[in-house]
């Protein structure tokens, strides 16, 4: 079972990160990861996840969304967590704003394995308790710990 904790990490758990609108965090979070992982060209990845998003809003509810796609080149997932300084509208199925965002991608040839793991971000973030220690982080260390103990468990 592939686990969060090692396709996640602390450089890629960020908080006060500017809002401003939907595609203006989907860049940012492409220019993210494409500056971590240096064999996605961000451009890619923003371009799929925009694409994702005319398919139907990874918003939601709770002021969570889950931007995900699959990516050409992709051979194992990678996942980013975000706090915006300021909640944006995702045109989620609740119309509440976001401001809390967990990134997968995921190999063009996804597989079962990695839906789950998009059943386990789900489900992690339907806790309100995790959402909250989640938003109540002050630092990417912190982010990134606060996943790590709900994967474990906590």
């Amino acid at each position: 079972m592939i686990r969060l904790e090692n396709i996640l990490t602390p450089g890629r758990s960020l908080v006060n990160v500017p809002g401003g609108s939907k595609k203006a965090v989907l860049e940012e979070i492409a220019k993210m990861i494409g500056q971590q992982v240096p064999e996605f060209d961000w451009q890619t990845v923003y371009e799929s996840l925009i694409a994702r998003e005319k398919l139907g809003s990874t918003g939601f509810g709770n002021g969570i969304a889950i931007p995900h796609c699959r990516l050409k080149g992709c051979t194992s997932p990678v996942s980013a967590v975000l706090h915006l300084e300021k909640p944006v509208d995702f045109d989620a199925i609740d119309g509440a704003p976001v401001d809390l965002l967990f990134v997968l991608l995921v190999p063009e040839a996804a597989t079962d394995a990695h839906l789950e793991l998009l059943r386990q971000i789900a489900s992690m973030l339907d806790r309100a308790d995790v959402r909250a220690s989640l938003r109540n982080a002050k630092s990417s260390d912190e982010l990134y710990n606060v996943v790590l103990h709900v994967q474990n468990g906590h």
